[in-house]
């Protein structure tokens, strides 16, 4: 295989789900982290391989890719193997499921998420509308109708899916924690996903740095 490099911030849930999926599929990769506050990302090198400038950024020894959904899934369907094919599984309805929570996070959860954190980070903003939590809340409640008789998001396998959605879900605790009373197959698929051996390197560890930082800014729901 040729040289693996990621590109991108702890900070960012689509790039902790990409490290996620390298680590369970055991690949050796470098990770190079990227100052977008200092501008890195707007850099011609980086351009070059992403003219949208955004994280994560992949390079598979000269083939760049960005938006961590088809990272993931070209990751998997290229170096998948002795069993980990099932992350991605390549029987098309079971990949079907896969594609429809991949589309649900990037569509449903991942703006409800941004529409909470983004005034918080980028405009400084420390007044949450009580509205944007019950649309939280009720992302939770969709994930929760996900897991009803399966252990993992789509399926009795993990998958991708899993990995995205954690990577969210494990930064949006700060604003809405998950009750096992309210929401019990998402709050266990949530310790299932924790007990995975690469799960406090590629996304526990890191997302403790991002809700500090949440936390710091002193919001308040109103």
């Amino acid at each position: 295989m040729g040289k693996l490099t990621l590109y991108g911030i702890d900070g960012s849930p689509p790039v902790r789900s990409v490290l996620l999926t390298l680590n369970a599929l055991g690949l050796p990769f470098e990770y190079k982290v990227i100052n977008l506050f200092g501008g890195d990302h707007l850099k011609p090198e980086f351009l070059k391989m992403n003219p949208l400038h955004t994280v994560p950024t992949l390079d598979d020894d000269g083939f760049y890719l960005y938006d961590s959904h088809a990272i993931n899934a070209y990751l998997v369907a290229k170096y998948g193997k002795d069993g980990k094919e099932s992350l991605y599984p390549k029987d098309l309805q079971q990949r079907a499921i896969v594609d429809q929570r991949l589309h649900y996070d990037s569509s449903v959860f991942g703006s409800t998420a941004r529409a909470i954190t983004f005034p918080l980070i980028r405009e400084n903003q420390t007044e949450i509308a009580q509205a944007k939590i019950d649309a939280l809340s009720g992302v939770y409640e969709s994930l929760n109708l996900f897991l009803k008789s399966t252990d993992y998001l789509a399926g009795n396998n993990l998958t991708i899916a899993d990995f995205s959605v954690i990577a969210v879900l494990s930064g949006m605790v700060v604003f809405l924690e998950v009750d096992a009373r309210k929401f019990p197959n998402l709050a266990g698929w949530v310790q299932r996903i924790k007990k995975l051996p690469y799960y406090e390197e590629a996304n526990g560890s890191k997302v403790t740095q991002f809700t500090d930082f949440l936390k710091s800014k002193n919001f308040t729901i109103v």
